[in-house]
């Protein structure tokens, strides 16, 4: 090509291509990568000594379930031990410490910002210890133990991935050690690979897992130290006291920040063409931890906690059931009806001062907070299971529409109306059950999984709520509830510039024409072009045979509000996004707390951070004993021993915060919404990322109450 604006003989693309800022500039290495991967967390105090040693602390107490009494019995009597600086370490101390180890580890369940770190504060410890030591990382979660498939983790392996976000570097799995064929299986990689410990990277079900595995290598020498990962934020330690141990698992700072960016950017979005409600689902399937710390972050306009719906009571409905001698089980809790009203009020209020758009926030699991769908779930096993042992069928092949499905419905609430010792199916259930979404309908009535249960994963958590409020909405509309609200200088400029006198037809068009409220609100009575005419006639502004002025028929149209959705899910981004400040420090320590536990001869333990809610020089690397926190949870339709996970605490400081600041940022009020800018994860520098916000106000709600207890107590 001889064309001067292009490439010659001589001057070839190839050449272009080779240019120094041609490779930096198309490189895999971002510079934001290479900067990320320089970044050095800091240590917690007691890392900076040569030597550790762990102390035991008895001030915590915990319910030792007989369950893990008998099933773990050489690691049920461990205590929490704090890890604290060896000042003047023995000979034995010193070759313990410097004693040439194998260590194994593993990723287990979904990724979470930080599990790299992990890495390597452990392998940063053990290199610094013996640079023989070795540390192997078992690919694919715990289907790299059983199989003895595994890498040798390096150092230029672990530079690699320093600070960064997923489990890229050993990848991970689902898979559960659960079965004594497993654990004969693990127990033979172990001690072939010669580990003198195994370190298990996990949420609830696999810190479950190690405490099993701690219990099974026991006597063979074996350590296994658990640490706690899960962006759900549900592994939170309480001793029996109330004392917060471990205050949150690694991941769930960052995935709430990444979540809270990209919502408050839909929060612009909204503010600036104003005419979407901006639907957003969030991660959490069994806690509403996440939806609390978005709501915290950004300010939504709505955000629904599951634990607090299933902590209402409908008292009315309690009062009725008494006085006809019966119990109403679904008077506990908020139903859906309830839920979608609540929605519902929150939209016609916006609307009312000119803001037909916003933001909800719906937390994943916020159906199993729901009572009435736990008793329709439970109600409708029943039928299904009673069905498919008594009949040559199955019910979802007998039945194989939705239509179907709902006539056997009906004849069964028929039946109850006819014979009352039926009850496992009434009328009311019938009723209640033909108000929801014909696609919700279909999941409740479908396939069990293999074990009987019904598959709330599977479920549109969001596009179920939302297809009630939006048939609610149509009722209010027609109603004449609903309605866009008219700013005052709006309505004056529209009725001056067609020739009209604003004040003439005011008080016939609105009910709030004489306030000060900003906005006017169409009559309740005006639905459509016909009741406006009729409304103008009866008022004497217009008379039968008139038409209807242009300008108010335009604010009219106006006043007519448009409900549009936009849906978002919030889950796997987070859980894949570079770990912020506080991940990437609180992982670093983790793998630190791991090697400290190693080291001092800990088993059946799990590395843990104590007060994070602190600042960083109040952070105290700790063992807690996994054994004390098990108890026995319906999994796969019997009774197991696990972790237990936690829930959003309605009575904590932070959802007090947040539960008083609803209506505030609700901003159903004329002017600016209230919402609040995050800005971008950072991992160095002066930020918030220094912590969560929900672990800001329960630290600072506590020292509030304990200072108040104090002046009382004085």
């Amino acid at each position: 090509m001889d064309d001067k604006k292009g490439f010659t003989k001589n001057n070839t693309m190839d050449d272009f291509l080779r240019q120094e800022d041609i490779q930096r500039a198309t490189s895999d290495a971002s510079w934001a990568l290479q900067e990320r991967l320089s970044f050095t967390p800091p240590l917690c105090d007691v890392f900076k000594a040569p030597y550790c040693r762990l102390e035991d602390v008895d001030r915590y107490a915990f319910h030792l379930h007989p369950e893990a009494k008998k099933e773990l019995p050489d690691i049920i009597n461990n205590v929490v031990h704090r890890v604290a600086k060896n000042e003047n370490p023995s000979e034995t101390d010193k070759e313990r410490h410097r004693k040439q180890r194998n260590v194994g580890i593993v990723f287990s369940g979904g990724p979470a910002p930080g599990g790299h770190n992990v890495i390597a504060g452990l392998y940063d410890a053990l290199a610094s210890a013996n640079e023989n030591n070795r540390i192997f990382g078992f690919l694919m979660g715990p289907d790299g133990i059983l199989e003895k498939n595994y890498i040798e983790i390096t150092g230029e392996i672990v530079n690699a991935y320093r600070n960064l976000g997923g489990f890229g570097m050993i990848k991970t799995g689902r898979t559960k050690i659960d079965s004594g064929t497993k654990m004969k299986k693990a127990r033979k990689t172990c001690l072939d690979l010669k580990l003198e410990a195994l370190v298990i990277v996990g949420g609830d079900d696999s810190n479950t897992n190690a405490a099993f595995l701690a219990q099974e290598l026991y006597n063979d020498g074996i350590q296994v130290i658990g640490v706690p990962k899960t962006i759900d934020g549900d592994i939170q330690v309480r001793d029996l006291n109330g004392n917060s141990i471990c205050a949150v698992s690694f991941g769930f700072h960052t995935a709430a920040r990444a979540f809270a960016h990209n919502i408050n950017n839909l929060c612009s979005d909204c503010s600036s063409d104003v005419k979407y409600w901006h639907i957003c689902k969030v991660m959490g399937r069994v806690a509403s931890h996440l939806a609390l710390e978005v709501g915290l972050q950004v300010h939504p306009n709505i955000t629904l906690i599951g634990e607090e719906l299933a902590d209402y009571i409908d008292e009315e409905r309690i009062e009725n059931a008494r006085k006809e001698g019966s119990m109403d089980y679904t008077a506990y809790g908020m139903t859906l009806r309830q839920v979608s009203r609540l929605i519902c009020d929150g939209i016609v209020r916006r609307a009312a001062v000119g803001k037909n758009y916003g933001v909800i926030v719906i937390p994943e699991g916020l159906l199993e907070f729901i009572n009435e769908i736990q008793v329709f779930i439970i109600k409708l096993n029943t039928i299904i299971a009673d069905y498919n042992a008594t009949h040559d069928t199955d019910f979802n092949t007998h039945f194989p529409t939705l239509k179907d499905k709902l006539e056997y419905l009906r004849q069964m609430a028929r039946m109850s109306r006819e014979n009352n010792t039926f009850f496992i199916w009434n009328t009311r259930d019938d009723d209640l059950f033909n108000v929801l979404p014909p696609f919700f309908q279909e999941g409740l009535l479908t396939e069990r999984d293999a074990h009987g249960n019904f598959q709330f994963s599977q479920m549109e958590t969001d596009r179920v709520v939302m297809g009630l409020v939006e048939d609610y909405l149509k009722r209010l509309m027609d109603r004449g509830v609903y309605k866009n609200g008219i700013k005052v200088e709006s309505y004056r400029h529209t009725m001056e510039e067609g020739g009209l006198n604003p004040d003439f037809y005011g008080n016939a068009l609105f009910k709030n024409y004489n306030s000060n409220d900003g906005f006017l609100l169409v009559k309740e009575s005006i639905v459509s072009i016909k009741t406006l005419k009729q409304t103008l006639v009866k008022a004497e502004v217009i008379s039968a045979k008139d038409d209807i002025p242009e300008p108010v028929e335009t604010i009219y149209k106006q006043s007519v509000p448009k409900f549009k959705t936009q849906y978002h899910f919030y889950g796997y981004d987070g859980r894949g996004n570079d770990p912020t400040w506080f991940d990437c420090t609180y992982t670093y320590n983790l793998g630190m707390t791991v090697f400290s536990l190693i080291v001092n001869g800990a088993t059946g333990q799990m590395a843990a951070i104590n007060n994070l809610e602190k600042d960083f020089q109040d952070w105290e690397p700790i063992g807690i004993p996994i054994g004390s926190l098990m108890h026995l949870e319906e999994r796969k339709s019997k009774l197991t021993l696990v972790m237990e996970r936690a829930l959003v605490d309605i009575n904590s400081p932070a959802f007090k915060v947040f539960a008083s600041k609803r209506d505030t940022w609700l901003a159903a009020t004329p002017g600016d919404d209230c919402y609040r800018r995050p800005g971008p994860i950072r991992y160095s520098g002066e930020s918030e990322d220094a912590r969560p916000i929900t672990l800001i106000l329960n630290d600072m709600g506590n020292s509030f109450i304990k200072k108040s207890y104090d002046k009382l107590s004085q």
